[in-house]
């Protein structure tokens, strides 16, 4: 009799992108034989109890993103019923021997209020709760009576070890990567391991909604799918886990996180997109794509040539140079997005831990600019010990910069993130506190040198500062406001950015750039 596992993914709408860690899940559970069902809540009008705002329209809203239309090819419609009743129906239907919840700290909420629901109706189901934040918060998660299980690190060898001993009735204690809470409410804690990413199987994609195979890019919608190649980062930034998660398994294994998979291995999966699942479009979710060693990249891009499909990137400006990215070019990268994240060179090292100079970033852009691949730059407004003056840096240094796209969002202390400390030390934050969504929901610290209203306020604008002339930006500081005479004027300094900087077709220039 096979063995049932019931995954379950958390999500707001607007964060379309499929998640391929459950995919990947799926695939090697499937591959010991097991049976697997997906729950997926990214199409439900509500999911914690409240309506949320989709996080594209957030940024549609914000001027970050172009609005775009669905492709003909999808279909979707939301989900207007109750999404913990839809989950215990689903639940019985299947009869799973485990529960695995998959989950970032932003949406954590959403996942154990459906977890406690289940539990709460007698549903006693052995429950595994991995992902981002579990990893980073394994004890915090481990302290909701419904989480029976922790995995701490990569799932991929746990989860099939720890079905193999459930199936056969034996303990699971001594699992590396899982934190196992016994009956008296004692913690068994393991190591953590890596896990080989040439033996791991394709993602699964029979598990996922149509819809999800589609993502807005560019202000179109595209049939697009995620494509790992690196699993790391070598950069120290203070408000990512990635030094920590660089730490943890330096400190547990001694080697070093930062690795890649076989060149044969991704070619088998480009394949497999390409022809049997027609991506129109491609994905690299590697923390830093130049993460390539010397000759790495010129091998990466003899095999791409296969390929030939558009995608998107992300990386460092650090990496930037005009051969490179000339290459990059003509490989068909379509789109880049890079981290800006703060104006004020000082600032920027000493909170952050970014060393880099105003005026090499500049220079680096126009190499981008001449090249003629789209880019976006990425922002972050209300860090601790920020003011408004340095805010006003980081649009300073955009309006030298000539993005395609902007994006300004406000800073979230998530767990595992260096930056965290410093904001449970300076009390912004408790370190029980789990927080909330930063796209739909905005910033989570109310700080007095730089109040929450206020961070908010400059995000909204963030756009219209770095393009209008700087004789406007006492119109756009009223417009900052939440009165209904400041909405009125929002809307109308909306109207014209849209008219003056959205003209035209955006797919043109985009798909161009890629040809």
């Amino acid at each position: 009799m096979a063995f049932k596992i019931f995954l379950v993914y958390p999500n707001y709408r607007g964060m379309n992108m499929l998640p391929p860690a459950v995919g990947l899940i799926s695939a090697i559970l499937k591959r010991e034989g097991h049976e697997v069902q997906l729950f997926d809540t990214t199409y439900y009008t509500k999911v914690d109890g409240e309506e949320r705002n989709d996080s594209d329209d957030s940024k549609t809203e914000r001027l970050m993103s172009r609005p775009y239309a669905l492709a003909k090819e999808v279909e979707l419609t939301l989900k207007s019923t109750d999404v913990y009743e839809d989950f215990i129906a689903a639940l019985d239907d299947f009869s799973p021997d485990l529960i695995a919840l998959s989950v970032t700290e932003d949406m954590w909420r959403a996942g154990h209020r459906l977890l406690k629901y289940a539990r709460d109706r007698g549903r006693k189901i052995t429950t595994i709760a991995g992902g981002v934040f579990p990893t980073f918060a394994p004890q915090l998660v481990l302290d909701h009576p419904e989480v029976d299980i922790v995995c701490k690190g990569e799932g991929e060898d746990a989860i099939v070890e720890l079905c193999r001993r459930m199936k056969a009735g034996q303990s699971y204690e001594d699992i590396p990567n899982l934190w196992v809470k016994r009956d008296d409410g004692s913690v068994k804690i393991n190591d953590t391991k890596m896990v080989d990413m040439d033996k791991l199987p394709r993602i699964d994609m029979s598990i996922f909604e149509e819809a999800r195979f589609y993502r807005p890019m560019g202000g179109r919608m595209w049939r697009m799918f995620p494509v790992e190649t690196h699993r790391g980062c070598p950069y120290l930034c203070a408000f990512c886990n990635s030094p920590s998660q660089m730490k943890l398994y330096r400190d547990q294994t001694g080697d070093s996180y930062l690795r890649r998979k076989s060149f044969e291995n991704m070619r088998r999966e480009l394949l497999f997109y390409k022809n049997e699942m027609k991506a129109e479009y491609l994905y690299f979710w590697a923390d830093t794509f130049f993460s390539w060693g010397p000759k790495e990249f010129d091998t990466f891009a003899e095999l791409y040539e296969e390929i030939g499909l558009p995608f998107w990137c992300q990386t460092r400006v650090e990496t930037i140079n005009f051969d490179r990215f000339t290459t990059l070019k003509k490989m068909g990268c379509a789109r880049i997005s890079f981290g800006i994240e703060h104006g004020d060179e000082e600032f920027r090292w000493r909170q952050l831990r970014r060393k880099v100079k105003n005026q090499l970033m500049i220079d680096k852009f126009k190499i981008v600019n001449k090249v003629g691949i789209p880019y976006s730059v990425n922002n972050i407004m209300g860090f601790p010990h920020e003011t408004r003056e340095l805010a006003m840096q980081t649009v300073h240094l955009n309006r030298n910069i000539e993005a395609t796209d902007r994006n300004a969002y406000p800073f979230t202390p998530f767990s595992g993130t260096p930056l965290r400390k410093v904001c449970e030390d300076l009390g912004l934050i408790k370190r029980t506190d789990i927080v909330r969504s930063m796209v739909a929901e905005g910033a989570v610290m109310d700080m007095p040198q730089f109040p929450r209203k206020e961070v908010m306020g400059m995000i909204k604008c963030f756009n219209m500062y770095v393009n209008f002339d700087e004789s406007r930006w006492d119109e756009i500081r009223k417009a900052e406001e939440d009165t209904p005479e400041a909405r009125e004027l929002f809307a109308n300094l909306k109207d014209e950015f849209v008219d003056r900087f959205w003209q035209g077709d955006p797919s043109e220039s985009f798909e161009g750039a890629a040809s």
